[in-house]
């Protein structure tokens, strides 16, 4: 039996994948960088205090995308919390 191709249109746009945009640009990308940019100029035995009010999603959200970033860059960073700061401070990649 002779399967036939059917010709039609497609249903979305095409484009050369050299031109697809490449990285992710996720809503705690500022926040994330400027905590990483703080922890570069982080003196040994110091951690960031980050107040949660001044955070626009909550501690947990912040602290996984952090974890995400610190990863992929192969950094070690460890983070405690109490009911108003996130703390944040250097570690030595194990």
């Amino acid at each position: 039996m002779i399967s036939r191709k059917r010709s039609r249109s497609p249903h979305f746009e095409t484009m050369a994948q050299a031109d697809v945009p490449q990285g992710r640009s996720g809503k705690h990308k500022q926040i994330v960088g400027a905590i990483i940019d703080d922890l570069d100029t982080l003196k040994e035995g110091a951690a960031l205090r980050v107040p949660l009010a001044g955070l626009a999603s909550s501690k947990e959200k912040v602290r996984s995308a952090l974890n995400r970033a610190t990863r992929k860059a192969g950094r070690g960073v460890a983070t405690a919390s109490d009911a108003s700061t996130l703390y944040i401070w250097n570690t030595k990649k194990a």
